[in-house]
């Protein structure tokens, strides 16, 4: 299962939950620890402490830019048959 370590509050993790859903990508969500030096599981799967970081099911680790988090997501996955309609039902309800 992916994994994906987030806050709830996070803009960036926002932006990850919606491509993985948007690509149709199963994932659990774990919470981190509300201050970054109390992240101590994080540091020892990505060697930070910033989020959101991504776990792939080969346990593979996503981790920095968000940007940069994205773009190996949308290499990794293929297009899902449904992402243009969760695109248009979420312009439309911007």
């Amino acid at each position: 299962m992916i994994q994906v370590f987030q806050a709830e509050w996070c803009p960036f993790s926002a932006m990850v939950r919606e491509r993985l859903t948007e690509l149709g990508v199963d994932y659990v969500i774990r919470q981190v620890e509300p201050q970054r030096g109390d992240r101590e599981k994080l540091r020892e799967i990505s060697g930070q402490e910033s989020v959101p970081v991504v776990v792939l099911e080969d346990d593979t680790v996503l981790a920095g830019e968000t940007e940069e988090i994205i773009a190996k997501l949308n290499d990794h996955f293929d297009a899902w048959e449904w992402e243009d309609g969760h695109l248009d039902q979420a312009r439309a309800h911007a």
